[in-house]
Order: structure tokens, then C-alpha cells, then sequence
């Protein structure tokens, strides 16, 4: 499936518009490392599709523009003298149009130099094949921002050393270490570096902001590859990586690459006569499983260990980083239980760890806590494993200690653990004493909920049914008046100035438009709140039909989240953030769920493509790329932790889910087409199917699915059974 993916989905982007967000990442599942063609060095937004400019592959560990990157470093090759030690003086014209950007090879032609430089990956390194159709002294920079130093053995060709520069790390001098090998010899009277605009020959080099400049004797009009390997540890161990990863060919190398992104991408196959709708599926799927990135090493015991940043120090164990919770227990996680949960208790195992070394559950790791986001919704991540039996016994036990740690204790630190958690308890919810105040409650109570859930697994009873019922504290700061969440102070009254199309203040990138429906544990107490699932489904209905508008009291300016939904032109609903992921579903929870078919359709057909456009807002881990996966299969995790999925309506004219147990789930859609945007019948196991729901124990039994659509919606009673679950169901 590989052939259907280009990594520059989604990648045209500035600080004020995104178009997803996303960086064109070469590497393989989970790699610790990614690569990327960087077209520009200042800042985070360092690549660009349209830009014809080459400046290098830079290894990086950059989660999103908005987190920064770290221990990262670029690497350029060369031909001849004319340039400086800065990147302007030696970048190069390429021509995108014709360069290959894939999962697991890269292929540039700078014109300048007449050089084709392609890499694939491994787990903790790479191998570059330069071709130098030149007949000037052919060469190789590397360079990095902040602290670094060099060493390079001429003997063995090979360079090593460290780099230390980071977005935001507890530990000032975490890095990453290298090693790197050439096949050809080097010219030592033309290797080192400049100062203050002269060059110095040199082997070894230590300062902050460097360019080292390596030739290579006999090289010209030759292939030159470049071997490499890193490691957050020491140079000991990127060398031991080196010597388990980097044995192979170029050709070999990218096959293996290539076996294991088909490993993933071939979990589901979609077939339909649109090919962009292929194609938009596969690199939404590629994106899935970039995220969290390995943080860990093998010693030479193959035990695994890392760089523990908080207590700086070697530690034993597994660890993951570069996971914002927030953003992708909607969608990412959920789609790992069902076709990789051997990877999934792999990551738990690694947010253990995280919690073992720094006291919290982790909520946003970058590498390690940078405390950002509302709520600690690694708690749905949690509940999901436990409730579809991902997880032991023992790890459960685990991670609820955990979790029930930061529901009830404060951290001293901001960035750690629930905020507000004593006046939450006190209260019932979370004041306006609080940034964001209204999001904060909603998740906590959610968290209650899944703290419920796993307490459940374990046969824990009692704490199950006191946290079920701290799960209903959303109802706290529900105003039945204007039938939205609204800010509460320490008396219990609501803000008094309260304008539904104010963005921040109470609220996460949003109004109380999108912000007042994350109650993914109980819709039908909403619903009993509003009064009536018609007042309900009237609310919804607004809210699609209520124009894109927004004032930007909270923030004082626009922010890009607001220009997005604004330019979309789908009423509130802002797919282009996580908070309204799920709303268009939400029509089910009435028993209505013509208009979810539609609503979603739409947003399928028109705001997703596999282009350098491809996404409606930040695309966040996979998270944005999650959605539509799932929704184009025909179903969607609205509350992670329940061990459902509700309804939509599927892309495809078929899908075929290879499940991890080994079974399938084969789903096939009679008359798709653009006009019929309504499910008209629906069959699971060959029998009428009314639920407007799948349990995820339906699914891994085995399952077949034939939906059929139609040009007009269906419409007929639902019984409490029929609607996915709530609390107060």
C-alpha cells in the first residue's frame, strides 16, 4: 500500500493557517528518529511543499510546530568550495515535482550540485546513497543548532558525536549521540569547518551552532553512503545499535523499511473506483503509527533502557515520547486495540515508566512533560486497554494507582497531573479561578468515568460506583438556560458575561459552541438536562447550521483554529480541532442518525484529500488522520473506555480489517456513490442490524458487514438498547 502514500499530505502550512500541520515524515513505525527534507531553518515550520529549495534531510523529533523540535540535526550533501559556514551558502534548488516522499525512502536531486541523495530508515538510524554526477570534490555537512561536538576518524571514515539542542526538556543537557560511517575515504585537507569566514582544517570540533564540512577523496562522479545510527545514551550505544541495524545494503535496508510500514498499512485494505479516496485513506493511515516514538534502547543484553530526563540518568525500562493524550485518545489508540495491541501494552508499559520516574501519568510527552492541554486524558487510553483486554491484570493495577493518584492529589508542579483537583473535589467542578475552567470539568468527570471503568475490571466495585457517580459532574456547570457549559466561580454562579461565539477564557480553542459536549460518558444525561432528545437534536441542529463566526475574547487575536472553522464553512462544527471530533455524531445519541450519515459524508468527501492541503486544521498524531479512517470505515470511538463504536456511514465500496486475533471484519457498501449520503440498510452477520452501535466484542469475533445506501434518510423509532451507551442509558 505503500504506492498510495506521499508524506507531504497535509504539509503546506504557516503559523497562522494549517492544512494539518504535518511534517514529511521518512522513517519507520514508531522510529525513534524521523527524517525530513528541511526547506527552511528558521523556526518550526522548516519544511514546505512548494518551496523549490534543498537544504538538507534533517533528523528530527518534532510532534508538531507548536511543541518544537529537539536533538535534531541536518545533514546536506555537497560539491565543491564556493559556500560559507552558513546553510543559505550551500542550500540547493530541487524540484519537488519529481522527488519521491515515502514511509521508508526519500529521493532529492539537488540542481545545484547534480547530486540524487535518497535514505531510508531503521529503528534508530538510516543509510543515505548519494550519487555525485559531478566532477567538483564531492562532500557532506552536517549541522546542528545549539552545543555540539565532533570526531571524526579518518582511518575508519567515520564521524561521531553529540548534539545538544531542545524545545523544552528538564534536563539541559540531554542530547543525541551519532555515529556515522562513509565508504570512501577522507580528504583531511579539505574537512573542517569555518570561522568567522575562514575556513579551518580540522578532525574534531566543539561550539555551539556548527557546520562541519567533510570531502571525500576519489569520489567524484561516484555513489558515496553514508551509514548512521543514534542514540540518546551514549556514543557506546549508538554504536551497539549501529552494529544490529545498519548491516544491510542500501536496497536491502529499504525493503525491510518497506516490509515493516506494509506490516501496518496492509491491517486494512480498502478497495473503491476512486483512487484519491485510496490514497487519502493510506496516508491518513501512514500517520497513525508515526506516534509516540520510541524512547528507548536495547543494551547489550537486549534489556531495554533510556535516558530518564527527569532524573538525569540511564534507567532500565521502556519508554515512549511525542504524544500529546488530548489530542489522540480519540482515535489513535482505539484503532490500535483492535489491529495492534501488542504494540499498544508496549506503550503502556512506557507511560508507566513515565509515571514511575516523574510522579504523574504523563499528559503531553515532548520528550518529557511539558503539562500541556486540559485534563489527563491519557486516562481514556487507559480505560480502552483495560475494558477490551489489551492489558494484564498487573498493569492494570498499575496504572489505576496511577490514575487515581491525579485525581485526588495536587501536584507543586503546573505542568504535572490534574490542575485544580482539590476545588474540583471540593466543588464539583473546576472554578473560573481556573484557565479553561469549563474543558477541565468536562474531561476530569470523563476521567472519573474511565477511572470507573478499569476499577470495574478489576472487580472493584465500590470505587467503580463512586467514581461513576463523580463521572455526572459535568451536570454542574450545565446551564439549562442557554442549554450550553458555562463557567462557574467559587459561589457557584456563572461567568455574568456570556457570549456563545467567545473563544478561550473557559474554554479550550473554542466556544461554548464546541466546547459544551464533551460528556462522551453520558449523552443521555445531557439529553435528560436539555429536557428532551428533540431539544437535544434541535441543539445539535443549530449548531451545524449556526454560521462560522467567532469573537476572540479569550485569546485578544485570532488564532489559526479560528480561521480554519471559519473557512471551511461548516457552521461550528470546527472538525478542524479535536473538541468537535465527535459531535457530528451525536445525532445517534437522539436516535437520529440520518443526519449523522450526512453530516460526516460531507466532511469525509470534501475537507480530507491525500494533497499537500489534505486536512481541515492540525492533524496532531495521528489524531486528525484517525477520524477519517475511522469514519470512512463506516464507524466511530466516540467514548473510548465504553467498548463501543457508533454508527456512521461508510467510503468505500469495501473494507477488509485484518484483526489481531487473527479473525476479519469484512465490510461492503451496496450503491456508493455521491448522492446517496444515508445508510437505508444495514446487516451484521448476514441479520438486520438496528443497533446504532458496534461493540468492539462484535468486531474481533469476526464480522461481516453489508451496508446499503440511499438517496433518502430512514427514519423509525430507537429503544434504549438501540442507542449507544451513556451512564444514565
Amino acid at each position: 500500500m505503500l504506492q498510495y502514500v506521499d508524506t507531504r499530505q497535509g504539509t503546506n502550512n504557516a503559523h497562522s493557517y494549517s492544512n494539518g500541520n504535518t511534517l514529511p515524515y521518512t522513517t519507520v513505525p514508531f522510529g525513534m528518529n524521523h527524517y525530513v527534507v528541511q526547506t527552511n531553518h528558521e523556526g518550526s515550520w522548516f519544511f514546505n511543499p512548494n518551496h523549490r529549495v534543498f537544504q538538507g534531510i534533517r533528523v528530527s523529533h518534532q510532534p508538531s510546530p507548536w511543541m518544537g523540535d529537539f536533538a535534531s540535526f541536518l545533514m546536506t550533501p555537497i560539491a565543491g568550495f564556493h559556500m560559507k559556514g552558513d546553510i543559505f551558502s550551500y542550500q540547493s534548488s530541487y524540484r519537488p515535482e519529481e522527488a519521491i516522499y515515502q514511509p521508508h525512502y526519500l529521493k532529492i536531486k539537488q540542481a545545484r550540485y547534480n547530486i540524487t541523495t535518497e535514505l531510508t530508515a531503521t529503528e534508530r538510524g538510516g543509510q543515505m546513497r548519494m550519487t555525485y554526477a559531478t566532477k567538483e570534490q564531492p562532500g557532506f555537512i552536517l549541522n546542528a543548532k545549539g552545543n555540539s561536538w565532533y570526531k571524526l576518524d579518518s582511518e575508519t571514515s567515520t564521524l561521531t558525536g553529540f548534539i545538544n539542542n531542545f524545545s523544552g526538556c528538564l534536563d539541559e543537557k540531554f542530547g543525541i549521540y551519532f555515529t556515522l560511517t562513509f565508504d570512501h575515504k577522507i580528504d583531511l585537507s579539505q574537512t573542517g569547518y569555518f570561522s568567522e569566514n575562514e575556513f579551518l582544517t580540522a578532525s574534531e570540533m566543539t561550539g555551539a551552532d556548527q557546520h562541519f564540512i567533510i570531502r571525500f577523496l576519489d569520489a567524484t562522479e561516484k555513489t558515496v553512503i553514508a551509514n548512521f545510527s543514534t542514540s540518546y545514551i551514549s556514543i557506546e550505544q549508538a554504536e551497539l545499535n549501529f552494529s544490529r541495524e545498519n548491516q544491510l545494503g542500501f536496497n536491502e535496508m529499504k525493503e525491510q523499511a518497506a516490509n515493516r510500514w506494509n506490516h501496518y498499512l496492509t491491517k486494512i485494505i480498502v478497495t473503491d473506483s476512486d483512487t484519491e479516496k485510496v490514497k487519502t485513506f493510506y496516508t491518513c493511515l501512514y500517520r497513525m503509527f508515526l506516534f509516540p516514538q520510541k524512547f528507548y534502547e536495547l543494551d547489550e543484553n537486549n534489556d531495554p533502557i533510556h535516558y530518564n530526563t527527569t532524573a538525569k540518568k540511564v534507567d532500565k525500562g521502556i519508554l515512549y515520547t511525542n504524544n500529546g493524550f488530548w489530542d489522540t485518545y480519540r482515535t489513535v489508540y482505539p484503532l490500535y486495540s483492535l489491529i495492534a495491541p501488542d504494540e499498544y501494552r508496549e506503550m503502556l508499559e512506557g507511560f508507566l515508566t513515565s509515571y514511575h520516574e516523574a510522579g504523574y501519568l504523563p499528559k503531553w510527552l515532548s520528550p518529557d512533560e511539558r503539562g500541556m492541554m486540559p485534563g489527563t486524558l491519557i486516562d481514556a487510553v487507559i480505560a480502552d486497554a483495560a475494558v477490551k483486554g489489551v492489558i494484564s491484570r498487573e498493569m492494570t493495577e498499575s496504572l489505576l494507582e496511577a490514575m487515581l493518584k491525579a485525581a485526588t492529589k495536587q501536584s507543586t508542579s503546573s505542568i504535572y497531573g490534574r490542575q485544580g483537583t482539590a476545588d474540583y473535589l471540593k466543588y464539583g467542578y473546576v472554578p473560573t479561578t481556573h484557565h479553561e475552567s469549563v474543558n477541565h470539568t468536562q474531561d476530569y468527570a470523563y476521567s472519573d468515568y474511565c477511572i470507573s471503568q478499569v476499577a470495574d475490571v478489576l472487580g472493584k466495585r465500590e470505587l467503580a460506583n463512586t467514581y461513576r457517580k463523580s463521572a455526572l459532574n459535568y451536570r454542574n456547570i450545565f446551564d439549562a438556560k442557554t442549554g450550553f457549559m458555562r463557567g462557574k466561580d467559587v459561589d457557584g454562579n456563572f461567568r455574568s458575561e456570556f457570549n456563545l461565539l467567545d473563544w478561550g477564557l473557559d474554554y479550550t480553542e473554542g466556544s461554548a459552541w464546541q466546547n459544551s459536549f464533551a460528556v462522551y460518558q453520558d449523552f443521555q444525561g445531557l439529553i435528560n438536562e436539555y429536557g428532551s432528545k428533540e431539544a437535544f437534536t434541535k441543539k445539535i441542529t443549530e449548531l451545524c447550521n449556526t454560521e462560522p463566526r467567532f469573537d476572540v475574547l479569550g485569546y485578544g487575536f485570532e488564532i489559526h483554529e479560528m480561521s480554519e472553522m471559519a473557512a471551511v464553512d461548516y457552521g461550528q462544527v470546527a472538525i478542524s480541532n479535536q473538541p468537535s471530533f465527535h459531535i457530528p455524531y451525536l445525532f445517534n445519541y437522539a436516535g437520529e442518525p440520518a443526519s449523522t450519515q450526512v453530516v460526516v459524508k460531507q466532511i469525509m468527501s470534501r475537507l480530507f484529500n491525500s494533497g499537500f492541503d489534505g486536512y481541515p486544521g492540525d492533524e496532531d498524531n495521528g489524531s486528525m488522520a484517525g477520524w477519517f479512517v475511522f469514519s470512512s470505515m463506516g464507524f466511530y470511538p466516540v467514548t473510548p473506555g465504553s467498548g463501543e463504536y457508533v454508527r456512521g456511514i461508510p467510503l468505500f465500496d469495501s473494507v477488509e480489517i485484518q484483526l489481531a486475533n487473527g479473525k476479519k471484519v469484512s465490510i461492503t457498501t451496496e450503491n456508493n456513490n455521491p448522492q446517496s449520503n444515508f445508510v437505508a440498510d444495514f446487516k451484521l452477520n448476514q441479520s438486520e442490524y438496528q443497533k446504532l452501535f458496534i461493540t468492539h466484542d462484535d468486531l474481533m469475533a469476526g464480522a461481516t458487514l453489508d451496508i446499503k445506501l440511499g438517496l433518502a434518510p430512514v427514519y423509525r423509532e430507537y429503544s434504549k438498547d438501540e442507542l449507544p451507551f451513556s451512564i444514565q442509558k
